[in-house]
């Protein structure tokens, strides 16, 4: 175990030193070239930063409107046939949009239940389990100009439910 700790406090530096290494004998303006990733960086972040608001704005108002209750009440009767419990349909509904959002929910799942509790486990995994669909879609997208997604989101929303579907079985094996 040690050792991994060692290489992991001298990987990122190696890799640095690499990459200067490598530039240096290439003849190539590292520094020049980390600059230009740097405002091409920036540039991708002012590209997005509107559609990112939109989004977390949007989860907000989701939340506080009430209609995140009314729409997990909605999926309850169809959560309770592949049995999963109630309280962990709010995570994944707003999983789906933003994984900070889903976080809080997760931290009030801890306060009430317990991290280590079998639905503080479930939640746990299925956070490991599944993706920000739309944020994912919206930003990685947006940035390379695709306007086509084909099956892109069927295919993320079904990945999505069934890393909830494997959390839950995960969880009840596990406990």
């Amino acid at each position: 175990m040690r050792t991994f700790l060692w290489f992991s406090d001298f990987i990122v530096p190696f890799i640095m030193f690499y990459i200067v290494i490598y530039g240096f004998f290439n003849r190539a303006n590292v520094y020049e070239n980390f600059l230009d990733g740097v405002k091409e960086g920036f540039r991708i972040v002012i590209k997005i930063a509107p559609t990112m608001v939109a989004l977390l704005v949007s989860i907000g108002i989701f939340r506080t409107s009430g209609a995140l209750d009314f729409v997990s009440g909605l999926l309850a009767p169809l959560g309770e046939l592949i049995h999963i419990p109630a309280e962990i349909l709010p995570v994944f509904l707003v999983r789906i949009f933003s994984s900070s959002a889903a976080v809080s929910f997760v931290l009030d799942i801890f306060k009430e239940f317990g991290p280590d509790s079998m639905i503080g486990m479930m939640v746990s995994i299925m956070m490991s389990c599944t993706e920000t669909v739309f944020y994912t879609i919206t930003i990685y997208y947006m940035s390379v100009k695709v306007t086509k997604t084909r099956w892109t989101l069927p295919g993320a929303m079904v990945a999505t439910v069934a890393g909830t579907i494997a959390s839950v079985v995960i969880t009840r094996m596990i406990l």
